[in-house]
Formats: structure tokens, C-alpha cells, sequence
């Protein structure tokens, strides 16, 4: 077991199940450039949590917002385990967090606070903390109420 999912099992979280695109897809969840990991934009569907749709501000409350975007930050940390592993994620550098927002509705950071919130947990305050957007969308995919993008620094492996 990783220190990550150790971090994130004593902050009471757990990862979920890797969720594969298909191998045609034109696109991939993962990309590593030199020294940077970008990763795709994710939601927050996952087996084990129910599917949330709606904007924020009108169907969900700021409590559910936080929710999705936690549970899409463990998402991409799924995905970061499976893809290349943890011991080669350096830091988390920045990170896009896109709200479906009810006109009106200005809490956008206070959403993606919850995504922030589990990087931190995951790699501590010293490789956790990173650079942020948190914006408002009039729609995302499928409904979801949050999609958030990361790119991390990774370590050099030889």
C-alpha cells in the first residue's frame, strides 16, 4: 500500500475503482511531457457513489458540490494510482475546477475546496498544496455538476 492511499485511508477516504476508457477513445486520461503529468478532465461518476447531475446553485446545494468534487479529485487520483503510480507524482501543480453553476451562483471556489481538500490529504500540505482555478460553467458533460483537470510534476525515475 502506497503512503498516499495510507494518507487517504487515515483522512477516511477511500480510491475507487479504476475506471478504463475504451481503447479506441481519442483521447487519453494521462499524458506525461517532460517533467508534467497532465490529466484529463474528470467527474464524478464512479460504481460506488451515486451519479449526481445537476447545476449548483439550484438542484444541489454547496454541500453536494463539494461532495462531487471531492469524490472526482479521488477519481483522478484513481486514475493517477493505475496509470503511472504515486511514488512518480512529485507534486500537484495546478489544478482547473469547473462548476455547473445556477445563474447567480458565485460559491465556484468554495466547491472545488473540496477537491483541494483530498490532494492535500493525499500528499500532504508540502506536495499537496497547488495553484487553482475555480470557474462557473453554464453545462458540463452528461449533466455532471463538476469536471476538474490537474497537472502534477513528476519525479525523475532512473
Amino acid at each position: 500500500m502506497s503512503e498516499v492511499t495510507e494518507r487517504l485511508r487515515a483522512a477516511g477516504l477511500e480510491l475507487p475503482a479504476y475506471q478504463q476508457l475504451p481503447s479506441d477513445f481519442p483521447r487519453v486520461r494521462t499524458l506525461a511531457v517532460g517533467e508534467l503529468l497532465f490529466v484529463s478532465g474528470h467527474g464524478p461518476d464512479a460504481p460506488e457513489f451515486p451519479r449526481l447531475r445537476g447545476k449548483v446553485g439550484r438542484e444541489l446545494d454547496l454541500d453536494a458540490g463539494r461532495q462531487a468534487a471531492r469524490q472526482t479529485a479521488l477519481n483522478m487520483l484513481s486514475t493517477i494510482d493505475h496509470e503511472i503510480g504515486f511514488d512518480r507524482v512529485a507534486r500537484i501543480v495546478k489544478v482547473l475546477g469547473m462548476v455547473r453553476s445556477a445563474e447567480g451562483f458565485g460559491g465556484q471556489p468554495a466547491v472545488i475546496d473540496g477537491a483541494s481538500e483530498v490532494f492535500l490529504a493525499a500528499f500532504g500540505r508540502e506536495l499537496g498544496i497547488h495553484t487553482r482555478s475555480a470557474v462557473g460553467m453554464a453545462e458540463l458533460p452528461d449533466g455532471i455538476p463538476v469536471e476538474i483537470e490537474l497537472q502534477a510534476q513528476l519525479r525523475h525515475v532512473r
